[in-house]
């Protein structure tokens, strides 16, 4: 599975928004050069330059995909599924990005980062249903209990995490237990529970051209 290897402020600060790359640790002060360089990163950055109705579109995919941690041709796999279900094709795309599993493991305070759940997930530390899945792309369904394996290196790792973020919101198609370490899919995500400030109906005009 290929996965983005290289510096994570430079993303962040093209899209001028913190996208949770940089976890709740803000002590390498990451989050501080963020602040401080209000610009994209370049030679060439602070020089005027006309922004495009295409370039606005484009920008807003790439948040999208940043911020899930997909390439291109997932991302469109994910657009094609989106106009098959019935309903908004904008906030389809959203509802599947936000059902996969390593999204459900961050956003239930189980990881820190996003590359951390993935990890997590990768290396086979959490089941669905009582049975070990290793795929981040793994749709999460209501009904689904997602726990960490019952191995002590697991439950302390996921323990700590869950200390870190404890006092976050958990939105409502989530039930998380911090004594059982579980989490309960109550329902399918909607688009309150997105909290990025994306223009998806953006993203549907660029893809469907």
């Amino acid at each position: 599975m290929a996965r983005y290897t290289g510096p994570k402020i430079k993303q962040c600060r093209r899209e001028g928004m913190n996208l949770f790359f940089l976890g709740a640790n803000t002590s390498s002060g990451k989050v501080a050069v963020l602040q401080r360089r209000d610009y994209p990163p370049g030679v060439h950055a602070q020089t005027r330059r006309k922004v495009t109705e295409y370039g606005v579109r484009l920008r807003e995919k790439q948040k999208l995909k940043r911020v899930f941690g997909v390439y291109e041709r997932q991302f469109m796999i994910y657009f094609k599924e989106a106009e098959r279900l019935k309903g908004n094709t904008g906030a389809n795309i959203l509802m599947l990005l936000t059902r996969r599993l390593d999204n459900l493991v961050l956003t239930a305070g189980m990881a820190t980062t996003l590359a951390q759940a993935r990890q997590l997930v990768n290396h086979g530390h959490f089941l669905v249903n009582g049975k070990r899945m290793g795929i981040c792309s793994y749709q999460v369904c209501p009904g689904d209990v997602v726990t960490p394996r019952s191995k002590e290196n697991t439950k302390k790792l996921v323990s700590e995490s869950l200390e870190v973020s404890k006092g976050a919101a958990t939105p409502a198609w989530l039930s998380v237990s911090g004594d059982t370490l579980t989490i309960t899919v109550n329902s399918l995500p909607t688009r309150e529970d997105f909290q990025f400030p994306i223009q998806e109906q953006l993203i549907v005009e660029l893809c469907s051209k």
